[in-house]
């Protein structure tokens, strides 16, 4: 797959469709979505949204969700806060999020079936790599988004002014459903 995908690569570089994409590194709507990685959400999170190239600060990951202050997605969104003029925040979770239902356990099953010896796993464990925090899964999407939402508010490091608000995208439709914190 990565030889077909080097390929088009080639061909989309060499005909100049490129040009179509150029945008500079600030986003125009000054918005940043979290949002999960899931594979439906590739094409109809921006059709459902109307976003295109150059309007926001896309970040992605499993279960669009913030695990704790100090994660890369803080990072991520302070970095765009900071040096890209983003002024608003939406997280996004969906329905039938396959990230819900994950566990360590889990995870740690796959890895051995995938060759990673219990040795290696136990040396990762002693060096601080804490399976069960990172392979959490998730009552809902619903509880999930209002748990990021309230450690984005609440962090000690985010500016005032910044807007925040939690969403559930439907991926039968893209409808997206507010979640308000109570």
């Amino acid at each position: 797959m990565i030889d077909e995908i080097l390929q088009y690569n080639d061909s989309f570089v060499n005909s100049g469709f490129y040009k179509h994409f150029h945008f500079n590194k600030y986003p125009r709507k000054r918005l940043a979505i979290l949002t999960c990685m899931d594979t439906r959400l590739v094409e109809l999170l921006p059709a459902a949204l109307g976003i295109h190239n150059g309007d926001v600060k896309l970040i992605k990951n499993a279960g669009g969700l913030i695990l704790d202050p100090c994660d890369s997605t803080i990072r991520s969104l302070l970095i765009a806060i900071l040096e890209f003029g983003v002024e608003e925040v939406m997280v996004i979770g969906h329905t039938e999020c396959g990230a819900a239902s994950i566990s360590s356990e889990t995870i740690i099953n796959h890895l051995l079936q995938r060759g990673i010896t219990r040795e290696t796993i136990q040396k990762q464990k002693e060096m601080g790599f804490d399976f069960d925090h990172l392979f959490q899964g998730f009552e809902n999407s619903k509880t999930s988004v209002k748990r990021s939402v309230t450690l984005l508010k609440e962090h000690p490091l985010m500016p005032s002014g910044i807007t925040i608000k939690g969403f559930v995208m439907d991926t039968s439709c893209g409808r997206l459903d507010p979640v308000g914190l109570s």
